[in-house]
């Protein structure tokens, strides 16, 4: 809530905590993050192991960043969803599978880059 005697740069402090807070809740309660952060971090060690250029770095970091932010937003969305309407409802569950799209399409386009970085690496290999 936003304080009337705050500055902006105190605002803007405030805004931050919670942000860091809500990216806090999302590492040590939802299993979908927890996921995706172990995968973040292995592609990062590989990166390091096959030496990827800084352009690769960048389009790895932005892959990572866009599954993370959908997989945040799609717990958001469930959340507000579940309370709303905690019981069953097919039209919350539609809702909650539009959500769920959202980090299977930046899935599925990570895994694309990732291959069109790490495919000729490991080929290189053998």
């Amino acid at each position: 809530m936003k304080n009337a005697k705050d500055s902006f740069i105190r605002g803007r402090l405030r805004s931050l905590k919670f942000a860091f807070k809500g990216a806090w809740l999302l590492l040590t309660t939802e299993d979908s993050i927890k996921a995706q952060v172990f995968m973040a971090i292995i592609v990062t060690l590989m990166g390091f192991f096959f030496d990827i250029s800084n352009i690769e770095w960048m389009l790895q970091f932005l892959a990572i960043g866009m599954v993370l932010v959908a997989e945040a937003l799609n717990t958001a969305v469930e959340k507000i969803a579940d309370f709303v309407h905690p019981d069953f409802h097919i039209k919350i569950g539609f809702i909650k599978d539009i959500a769920a799209g959202a980090p299977t399409f930046a899935g599925i386009i990570s895994l694309i880059l990732a291959g069109f970085i790490y495919i000729p690496k490991i080929n290189l290999l053998f």
